[in-house]
């Protein structure tokens, strides 16, 4: 086993090897292979091995700034899908524990502990005070 582990490693010299699109792509194929093996459908086996054959593909390639660049647009994509997910995730969670305010004058919006009973905020921005049941 040691043998091939170190012929495996000296091929992938110079080669890019696995990423995060890489990743990304292999758990799509197995989605596709899982579906295929409950519909049998001839477009998705072609599809699997369309997608097979990329994955190898961007895995033994040479081209690395290439293969680097198409991780990194990936990635910028996956960043837009994500961080709307987190903020909805970050709110949900504070709506449990606070409530949020905005201040009648500016707008500036201010994080009041639920459970306070009726409370005088005073706006940091602007020093307005104002009264609100938390």
């Amino acid at each position: 086993m040691g043998k091939f582990r170190e012929k495996l490693q000296r091929f992938m010299i110079g080669r890019y090897g696995m990423d995060q699109l890489n990743q990304f792509l292999l758990y799509a194929v197995l989605a596709v292979i899982l579906i295929n093996l409950f519909v049998r459908v001839w477009p998705l086996e072609l599809l699997e091995l369309a997608g097979i054959v990329f994955l190898y593909f961007r895995m033994f390639s040479r081209n690395i700034s290439k293969r680097y660049q198409e991780n990194q647009a990936f990635l910028r994509m996956i960043f837009r899908v994500r961080e709307p997910l987190k903020k909805w995730q970050f709110r949900f969670r504070e709506s449990r524990q606070y409530h949020i305010y905005k201040c009648p004058s500016c707008g500036q919006k201010i994080r009041i502990p639920r459970g306070r009973g009726r409370v005088s905020i005073h706006c940091p921005k602007c020093g307005t005070d104002f009264i609100k049941k938390s």
